[in-house]
């Protein structure tokens, strides 16, 4: 290992340590080792800003402008009352209970994340989450993590759920349908599992007075919308949105494309000033992805992520099983303190590497491991992913502030018992 790699990684640890024990807010943290990191020159400006000819290193900027986009629409959709109208219908859906009204909730937006981007999906089902624990005087932060938590096992059900599909994908050419057919049954016993369970812990926890039940179902939903005209516009700026999200790989369009459109097209027929939506665009949570980008574009550009893989090949003996268990595992865990888009940038090679020796009928294994282990790796902390640091950014504009350790709590059971699940899932399906 080189002085460039220790170093590298002295300096991601630091401002992980730092993030962990909240000493520092995360985006500072962030900033300052990615300019630490480029300061120093641990890591190359050009391969920081745009990464090699592969994909691998460098600010992912299709996840960056995606979030901008997203939030944009989402900021003037807010202006029309839609999301307090969505908040009163699932309220009354579930007769104002707030156990149904979780599980409603993360059922829908794990099901929109399997077709949509997980990032999309949270911004537009949050607002309504947090309105609906004010109305009913619950626990914001825990609503908020097990929600975001059921979009990352629904993203990881097909190709456009999360972006370490949308990249395996594209290196083997796997379909949409055998993403669905693979990972899509693990997911979807993962999720009804994770469901079951916050239904048994949490249905003590949340309990509302006969009375705050009453008021909710004496409101009427209809009065929330504020601005039909604007409604109208947003909801046919949505569909197209959302359109373009479920045939960005027909129409040869990157996700951030899509949203970035969809953004300027509703600031158009918006009367208001673009100033306003650009100001409630979560600026903290874009810096600090720019930040951990360029710390992490250095682990690739040092090589440390590429001797990662390789130890797992030379720990696993030549097993097959020991290896797909190991691509499960260090993905997951890798995963869940750095994002996984680089990451599995960084694995794409080195597994078609791996692959290459193997066995007729195993040869695809490890595309899975990978896929799983990146995707359910992102539960584990607040920072593994896009979705998460949106929701948590969200939550504490609205004044509930999801701390590293708090969503931690939640994160380590849930991903040992998914990594443990899919790891079972892939023995059964590819190893036996």
């Amino acid at each position: 290992m080189t002085l460039a790699a220790v170093a590298c990684i002295g300096i991601f640890v630091a401002v992980f340590a730092l993030i962990a024990t909240e000493r520092v807010d995360r985006t500072k943290a962030a900033l300052a080792g990615g300019a630490l990191a480029l300061l120093v020159g641990i890591v190359d400006q050009h391969f920081a800003f745009h990464g090699d000819e592969h994909g691998s290193g460098g600010i992912d900027w299709n996840t960056i402008l995606l979030l901008i986009g997203a939030m944009i629409i989402v900021n003037i959709s807010r202006r029309t009352g839609m999301f307090e109208w969505l908040a009163i219908k699932v309220s009354k859906l579930v007769r104002g209970q707030p156990i149904g009204v979780l599980l409603v909730l993360s059922a829908v937006t794990a099901v929109l994340s399997a077709l949509l981007d997980n990032v999309t999906t949270v911004v537009t089902i949050v607002p309504v989450a947090i309105l609906i624990c004010e109305t009913l005087a619950l626990d914001v932060v825990s609503f908020l993590i097990v929600i975001v938590m059921a979009s990352n096992i629904g993203g990881a059900a097909t190709l456009v759920g999360h972006p370490p599909n949308i990249m395996i994908g594209s290196a083997t050419g796997f379909t949409f349908l055998d993403f669905l057919r693979v990972d899509g049954p693990i997911a979807g016993i993962i999720l009804v599992l994770f469901l079951g369970a916050v239904g048994l812990v949490m249905r003590g926890k949340l309990q509302v007075s006969p009375e705050a039940r009453a008021r909710v179902m004496e409101f009427e939903e209809d009065r929330a919308l504020t601005d039909r005209p604007l409604l109208w516009r947003c909801l046919v700026v949505i569909g197209l949105t959302l359109i373009g999200f479920i045939a960005h790989g027909w129409l040869g369009l990157e996700p951030a494309t899509i949203a970035l459109a969809g953004a300027a097209l509703l600031l158009l027929l918006d009367r208001e000033s673009a100033h306003h939506a650009l100001e409630q665009v979560e600026w903290s949570t874009i810096f600090f992805f720019i930040g951990l980008f360029i710390m992490v574009g250095g682990l690739v550009q040092t090589g440390v992520l590429e001797l990662l893989g390789k130890g797992i090949l030379q720990a696993s003996g030549g097993s097959v099983p020991a290896l797909t268990f190991g691509v499960v595992w260090v993905s997951g865990a890798v995963c869940g303190i750095i994002d996984h888009i680089p990451y599995t940038a960084a694995m794409i090679p080195l597994v078609r590497d791996m692959t290459a020796g193997l066995p007729p009928g195993h040869d695809n294994v490890l595309w899975w491991a990978l896929s799983l282990g990146a995707n359910l790796g992102a539960n584990l902390t607040v920072i593994a992913a896009a979705s998460n640091l949106v929701v948590a950014g969200l939550s504490e504009r609205a004044g509930y502030r999801i701390t590293f350790r708090r969503f931690l709590k939640y994160g380590i059971p849930v991903t040992i018992a998914n990594l443990t699940l899919a790891s079972l899932y892939l023995w059964l399906v590819f190893l036996r």
